[in-house]
């Protein structure tokens, strides 16, 4: 085997030179944020990741004096602000603030998606989440999810129908895993946003629902719809009330789960000191039990900062996930 050329001292100093160029990791921890950093949302304000991206900014202003932007970027559902922060500077200072739809929901409903969210981004911490509850109309034949699943096997595929916010939202896909679960096929009936899917929910036109809490469990508390089953494994502490999908005794339904999750993530190749320092001040903002009564009020629940490898272990799962149910269930890529 040939030997490579021995190390010259020109070689060493170029080496010398390039290294001193790179940002020492804990010269980098203790200077940032040097600048102003800006948060990126890629929905209008109101929605749950804008709500948790400024209050996450005031809060970390008030704790450590830095100085955090929110700015929202909305447009092709979440893809515009997703592209702002791909194309930044992998600098920590522009970061994205998100719900699991434009990084897990959305590619596989793609043909040419405009960005690769393993590839193009760095997950740095997920730090809240919320959920969906699959909801009836009050004239629906079944008060429970295990005799839900029964009323569906028991009639012909397509008999029942269930609303949606919209083609390829998380409700749709979450309904389209229920029914492939229990071999039948639930017909989606896609609306514009929530409410006026509610509004037919509730009147009896359209007889199921898989809606987030913040919308649906009202129209439960209300006695406008009944709740079956939060589509998850395990009861939310945000609705105790109401039984979880393995709780409904259906062994296919055991494993179902369709969790909302917000995180933040950055451009490929930002330090992993960011990383570090973003999960420290998120676990000192999600440990205060003022910010977790104010959050729960809003049917968010703060949980203890995940870290950047086990974020993206998630990601890499949820896509896992919602890409087999796009194909098995045959919703047609846009």
């Amino acid at each position: 085997m040939t030997k490579p050329p021995p190390l010259t001292r020109r070689h060493a100093l170029a080496a010398a030179a390039a290294l001193a160029t790179l940002p020492a990791p804990r010269a980098l921890a203790q200077a940032y944020p040097a600048r102003p950093v800006r948060l990126v949302v890629p929905f209008p304000p109101g929605n749950t990741s804008d709500i948790l991206a400024r209050m996450v900014a005031e809060e970390v202003q008030k704790r450590l004096g830095a100085t955090i932007v929110v700015e929202n970027r909305p447009g092709a559902s979440g893809a515009l602000g997703v592209q702002a922060v791909t194309g930044a500077r992998p600098d920590g200072l522009t970061l994205l603030v998100t719900t699991q739809s434009p990084i897990v929901v959305n590619p596989p409903l793609l043909k040419n998606p405009p960005y690769d969210p393993v590839r193009d981004l760095s997950p740095v911490a997920l730090f809240a989440r919320t959920g969906f509850i699959l909801i009836a109309a009050p004239d629906f034949p079944a008060n429970t999810m295990a005799d839900a699943a029964r009323v569906l096997r028991a009639a012909p595929a397509g008999t029942y129908s269930a609303a949606n916010p919209g083609l390829g939202t998380m409700s749709h896909l979450a309904m389209a895993l229920i029914g492939l679960a229990l071999g039948t096929q639930v017909v989606s009936v896609p609306y514009r946003g929530s409410a006026a899917a509610l509004v037919d929910v509730t009147a009896g036109r359209v007889p199921l629902m898989i809606d987030g809490f913040n919308s649906a469990v009202p129209q439960v508390r209300g006695g406008k719809a009944k709740a079956l089953a939060v589509v998850a494994r395990r009861r939310s502490p945000l609705v105790p009330d109401v039984p979880s999908m393995a709780e409904a005794g259906v062994p296919e339904l055991a494993e179902i789960e369709a969790l909302s999750w917000t995180g933040l993530l950055a451009p490929a190749g930002t330090p992993p000191e960011v990383a570090g320092w973003w999960t420290a001040a998120l676990r000192s903002v999600m440990g205060d039990a003022a910010v977790v009564a104010k959050l729960a009020q809003t049917f968010i629940e703060a949980v203890p900062p995940v870290s950047a490898e086990a974020f993206a272990q998630e990601i890499a799962a949820d896509l896992a996930k919602w890409t087999r149910v796009v194909r098995e269930a045959r919703i047609e890529q846009q």
